[in-house]
């Protein structure tokens, strides 16, 4: 067994103040919580914003800052004050783009039968009938161009998208970031999924198209691409570049770096054995840096850009932390957002020649001097094939190796998200650890950053071996003469959630209590009810009728696996998640009920596939722990 320990206090000190006080669910939700705005064209000046909650009232406020890039002290702005050239307005100054709402389908029963206004059908003929947390309601985002006046303002602008059932920005997490200038002002970029109903469920095949503005004709520029195309930027050469997936339907596949060089399309990424996040160019246009997942943290990787040969690429960021999103590059430097397990994201410079962060921002510093931390310790676990995989372990502050602790298996969601130095303001293994458990989080089968094939072995194998990883990740902190092993559960979300449910039925007795949120319970009837059945499709193997996906249908199906389940369970769902559906909440609690297991349900009625009011995410914190209290004490 070969364990690597890395302790990631910064301030390791903190640990021996007196007073401090732990990391709990309320504390969390005193921390201010940082959004990049942007770096000024000069490259001086950081703009961003600072959400502040205020549980009680149910509210939250924001205030807006700009710091200079070589640091020193905030300063509070209103947000007219916001010094960012406007990306919707024409290099040339001519034309501004915008995207509106645009009605084009019936889809309500005041559509058909105007007479009933008060009536709130819906009538569909096709899937795609709702998606993320919101009905279809036949509107759709569309691309408009209109003259830029002297004042910011534009006139009516002519729709780019000619009243085609299409939407961009994309649904349901695009940005104004889905539609770009070319250098020249004589073309503008978009992305879009241009399919309807039931072929836009079943597929990823999102494109990029040109609109001219002298043609006034629209090209696909990558109709020969089958996946997701998303992302465009140019070089500061004028060179197209965008981040592409190969395969359609497979949402989770490689992400490359395309450029569009000479009229041909040229993957600078495609020897690279990982997948990027996020890119943007060097001033100079030489270089590309990128940030992926890698070795259970993401960093910055620096690409030499070439079109002959091979691109060179190397990591020039490393440590126990995320860069978890590029804001800006300078001549010398990238502003980067830097979070770890005990830290939410902070504003850090990266410098490129010597490698090294430096914080920019201090919002939630002073919260941290009164907060023991945890030590982090990666482990190199053995799998139960023979592979190594990387396994975080958060223990409590103060641990002692005399004392026994109990044990909390983390199930990550997905099930391709990177399980990295990530910090959650609801899964946040710091707040678990804080509680007195030790928190075990494995870099199990079907995470980035550990090569192409390790991220692919999960698809249509849910119950195989990233389960033994699961158990094999467990069993090595059980080994410990400081884990309790009467006291284990297993907790996850959406994938995780899943996993509990899978392995709530197949633990072998490890675990003595488990908390599904959002999870898949029966595979069956998600295929029937979810929204985006291009994931059922590459995941499952496709639909439960087909026999060929018996495996996934049958023998990894947590429902069949019902009759051996035999410790208490937490379940938790939003009621506005159309991702996995509420009923799949419903039908574990009633099948728990019924075999007569201690269970609960939270239901969440106006919460998504995620938990974003503020009283309800401090509710859903504490209906954990209280859970985790009854169950394994």
């Amino acid at each position: 067994m070969k364990n690597l320990f890395f302790g990631i206090f910064t301030l390791i000190t903190f640990t021996q103040i007196l007073g401090q006080d732990l990391m709990t669910p309320e504390n969390l939700w005193k921390l201010g919580r940082i959004t990049p705005l942007g770096l000024s064209e000069d490259g001086l000046t950081i703009y961003y914003k600072v959400t502040n909650f205020q549980v009680n009232e149910n509210k939250k406020t924001a205030t807006i800052y700009q710091i200079s890039t070589s640091g020193g002290s905030p300063k509070v702005i209103s947000e007219s004050e916001v010094k960012l050239r406007d990306k919707n307005v024409s290099p040339d100054g001519q034309y501004k783009i915008y995207s509106n709402q645009v009605k084009l389908k019936n889809v309500t029963g005041a559509d058909y039968y105007p007479e009933l206004k008060e009536s709130n059908a819906y009538i569909f003929d096709q899937l795609h009938y709702r998606h993320w947390d919101s009905w279809e309601d036949g509107k759709y985002g569309h691309i408009f161009l209109a003259k830029n006046k002297v004042d910011g303002s534009s006139e009516n602008g002519k729709d780019l998208m000619f009243g085609e059932p299409y939407d961009c920005p994309q649904k349901p997490f695009g940005n104004e970031d889905d539609f770009i200038w070319s250098p020249d002002s004589k073309k503008i970029i978009y992305v879009c999924k241009k399919k309807w109903g039931t072929d836009y469920a079943t597929s990823t095949n999102t494109d990029l198209y040109a609109y001219d503005l002298t043609t006034e004709q629209t090209v696909n520029l990558s109709s020969d691409m089958p996946g997701y195309d998303m992302h465009p930027c140019y070089s500061p050469a004028g060179q197209l570049s965008w981040l592409s997936m190969k395969r359609d339907g497979y949402e989770a596949d490689k992400n490359d770096i395309i450029v569009l060089h000479q009229g041909k399309k040229i993957n600078l990424t495609s020897s690279w054995d990982g997948t990027v996040d996020q890119f943007v160019w060097s001033k100079d246009g030489k270089k590309i840096y990128f940030i992926a997942a890698t070795d259970g943290t993401k960093q910055i990787f620096e690409l030499e850009v070439s079109f002959g040969s091979p691109s060179q690429i190397r990591k020039i960021s490393s440590g126990v932390f995320d860069l978890s999103q590029i804001i800006g590059i300078t001549e010398k430097e990238i502003i980067v957002m830097r979070n770890d397990m005990n830290h939410a994201p902070e504003i850090y410079k990266l410098d490129l020649k010597s490698s090294k962060t430096e914080a920019l921002t201090h919002v939630n510093d002073a919260m941290y001097q009164n907060i023991k931390l945890c030590k982090t310790e990666k482990r190199m676990v053995k799998t139960t094939d023979g592979k190594e995989m990387l396994v975080w372990v958060v223990y409590p502050p103060d641990f002692e190796i005399s004392k026994k602790y109990p044990v909390i298996l983390y199930c990550q969601g997905g099930p391709q998200s990177a399980l990295t130095q990530f910090y959650s303001y609801r899964w946040n293994l710091q707040t678990m650890a804080s509680q007195g458990y030790i928190v075990v989080a494995p870099n199990r089968r079907g995470m980035p950053g550990h090569g192409v094939a390790w991220n692919e072995e999960i698809s249509k194998n849910w119950g195989g071996q990233c389960m033994n990883d699961y158990l094999s990740a467990v069993d090595n902190i059980l080994a410990e003469p400081f884990a309790d092993k009467s006291k284990v559960a297993c907790v996850g979300a959406s994938f995780g959630g899943y996993s509990s449910f899978y392995l709530a039925g197949n633990h072998g007795g490890r675990f003595k209590t488990f908390i599904a949120h959002c999870g898949i319970f029966n595979l069956k009837s998600m295929y029937g009810t979810t929204e985006e059945v291009f994931f059922s499709n590459w995941d499952m193997g496709g639909p439960y009728w087909d026999n060929k996906n018996d495996k996934m249908y049958e023998d990894y199906n947590p429902i069949n696996h019902v009759n051996k389940w035999d410790r208490p369970i937490m379940i938790i769902h939003g009621g506005k998640d159309y991702r996995v559906p509420y009923t799949q909440g419903m039908e574990a609690f009633q099948a728990a009920q019924l075999k007569g297991i201690k269970s609960r349900f939270l239901y969440l009625p106006d919460e998504n596939h995620w938990v974003l009011n503020a009283q309800n995410a401090l509710i859903w914190q504490r209906e954990f722990f209280r859970w985790l209290k009854e169950t394994l004490d």
